[in-house]
């Protein structure tokens, strides 16, 4: 079981749900824009540095 690989789409999934969040309060203009902005960038974060672990990460044998 490779943990680093496990963490690393774990952040991928939360990174995806926090787009899609932050997308549909874009689309629906019922949150404010601060709020949105930070959930969007949070979630940026945890997307790249989710797919960068599932990357970089090599396979044990």
């Amino acid at each position: 079981m490779n943990l680093k690989r496990t963490f690393g789409a774990i952040l991928t999934v939360l990174g995806i749900i926090g787009l899609i969040y932050a997308g549909i309060g874009i689309i629906n203009h019922n949150n404010g824009a601060t709020t949105l902005i930070v959930v969007g960038l949070i979630a940026l974060l945890f997307f790249f540095s989710g797919i960068s672990l599932v990357r970089t990460t090599k396979d044990e044998v």
